[in-house]
């Protein structure tokens, strides 16, 4: 995929008329909704629990059966302006659905390597409630800008910078690679980072017009292994 020119005015148009451009331009505060797949286990629900504390104003709330079909009506209803589902596959995390709220679009991604934070060495002290900083790295394809919007407008707009916390989206090879630190000074000129966790990777399946809809949803981007994996040159995000 061709990379794109922030400074394009296509580009603009699109970003200043797009479904995050209410929260772009402050119009909406993120409010997130976390659930899960029906009855998560021990390791899906402590992810779903450590996410929380990465993303302020997240709230998890286990389904019990209930379909997504009617949790989004309800989320709407609440100000809920994004919904991440967690999936597992023998009880780990495998899967991430984040559908942005009122009007979509509904991003799938695959999820794996996932770190809780006990599994992390040398990890630092449990996050504090400040607002993180967010650094999205290497959206530079039209999809790939839509991608890391999503992943923006979970985020509230002004990082508390005295938490010294950072939360990071990095693509590389259409791998998305999380990671949560805290900035460490050591002195005037030297700092250091401590991985607070957890950490995973994504990779994109599909970008959904909408919000989820398995059965009649327009998709705007899927996934096609045999056609698109073909070359080790050319990424989408």
């Amino acid at each position: 995929e061709t990379t794109v020119d922030p400074n394009d005015e296509e580009v603009a148009f699109d970003e200043a008329t797009d479904e995050f451009a209410p929260y772009f331009n402050r119009q909406t505060v993120p409010k997130i909704l976390i659930t899960t797949s029906d009855r998560p286990r021990g390791r899906t629900v402590r992810f779903c629990e450590q996410l929380s504390t990465v993303i302020p104003n997240s709230h998890v709330y286990y389904r019990r059966g209930l379909a997504l079909k009617r949790i989004i009506p309800q989320c709407i209803a609440r100000d809920f302006t994004d919904l991440i589902v967690i999936n597992e596959d023998r009880k780990i995390p495998n899967g991430l659905l984040l559908s942005h709220l009122p009007d979509g679009p509904t991003a799938h991604f695959r999820m794996s390597s996932v770190r809780l934070r006990k599994e992390i060495k040398r990890k630092g002290k449990e996050p504090t409630e400040h607002v993180p900083e967010i650094i999205l790295n290497n959206f530079t394809t039209r999809l790939g800008h839509s991608v890391g919007r999503m992943f923006a407008s979970l985020f509230p707009h002004d990082p508390q910078f005295i938490g010294r916390q950072v939360a990071t989206f990095h693509n590389q090879r259409d791998y998305i690679f999380f990671r949560f630190h805290r900035y460490i000074f050591k002195s005037e000129k030297k700092v250091g980072i401590q991985e607070l966790g957890p950490r995973f990777t994504l990779k994109l399946r599909s970008l959904q017009k909408g919000t989820f809809d398995s059965k009649f949803g327009e998709y705007e981007w899927i996934h096609k292994r045999r056609e698109m994996d073909t070359s080790r040159r050319k990424f989408h995000l």
